[in-house]
């Protein structure tokens, strides 16, 4: 039987974790669903990744408001993927910011990404009806910008692309956090549809030289301590690179896109079949890496079409 396109199965609710991860610093987390940071300065809130809809950012500030009722000013977006930011109307916050990277990828491709992940994700987009539009910055900044929370410096910075082209991390200088988004993924596929796999490893590394002591990641728990967020530098470089490898080889002697499945599979069902919506991710990641190692630097973009048609030729 033909497996359910992307997560169109998974329709069950996921439980939800609020986990601090420092001083005022916290993240949530579901079960490998997309999640969101919270910076609490000493005036107003920073909330990292607003969630797919209005519906579901509002359980987000069910859980700020258990912990302060500052109020939410910023809503930082690590990239521009739609279930992470079409939440954003619901926080009410006076600045939206994205890199300038970002803002153009919403422009050149946020609707087409809209229609796409609206198919792949239907328990998500519960409630889309809320949604006002399209999710644009406020504020763009290329390479980094410090935002003041009263005396809480928040660093936001480019250190690669990875994820995507338009990736930024959230820096917390004094607890040593970081809030990465789907650069960093643990027990969790990443998705790598819109990626840069020669370019990830490095970022990754560039991540690792800050020494952190926790890490909020883009799915999965929060990392507490070193040894957890190293396990998880590891661990999603290795995914990033074992899903790379063996579609390049087969790109490279002129093999066919489902031999480069085929190829992919044999490598990474071993090691990561248990991991959150890795069925979901995988004929989008074998796709973009045959693409890449031809050379083809900026992803395709994906549409509702483009989407069915790539599953029914590889998952179907």
């Amino acid at each position: 039987m033909a497996k359910a396109f992307a997560s169109a199965g998974d329709l069950e609710e996921k439980t939800v974790s609020f986990t601090q991860v420092g001083e005022g610093l916290y993240a949530f987390t579901a079960e490998g669903d997309p999640n969101t940071g919270v910076i609490i300065g000493d005036d107003s809130v920073m909330i990292v990744e607003a969630q797919a809809t209005p519906r579901l950012a509002r359980l987000v500030i069910e859980k700020v408001r258990e912990v302060t009722d500052k109020p939410i000013s910023h809503v930082v977006m690590t990239h521009y993927h739609a279930v992470r930011v079409l939440g954003a109307s619901a926080y009410g916050a006076r600045e939206i910011i994205m890199s300038e990277k970002a803002r153009a990828m919403v422009a050149e491709r946020g609707q087409e990404d809209w229609d796409s992940e609206f198919a792949r994700f239907p328990r998500l987009f519960q409630g889309h009806e809320e949604i006002p539009g399209l999710t644009w910055p406020t504020t763009t900044f290329n390479g980094r910008m410090s935002v003041y929370l009263g005396k809480r410096r928040i660093d936001i910075m480019q250190l690669g692309r990875a994820h995507t082209a338009g990736d930024a991390v959230i820096y917390v200088p004094d607890q040593n956090v970081m809030f990465t988004g789907d650069i960093v993924e643990y027990k969790s596929a990443c998705y790598c549809g819109d990626g840069h796999f020669h370019d990830w490893p490095k970022t990754i590394e560039a991540i690792r030289a800050w020494d952190l002591d926790a890490i909020a990641p883009g799915r999965g728990d929060a990392l507490l301590g070193r040894d957890m967020v190293n396990a998880a530098l590891d661990s999603t470089t290795d995914f990033v690179k074992s899903t790379y490898a063996p579609a390049a080889k087969v790109a490279l002697r002129g093999g066919t896109l489902k031999e480069a499945w085929d190829a992919v599979r044999a490598a990474c069902d071993p090691k990561f079949s248990d991991y959150a919506i890795y069925e979901h991710c995988l004929p989008f990641n074998v796709a973009r890496a045959y693409d890449e190692a031809l050379d083809i630097d900026t992803p395709r973009i994906w549409t509702a079409e483009r989407d069915q048609q790539m599953w029914d030729a590889l998952q179907g």
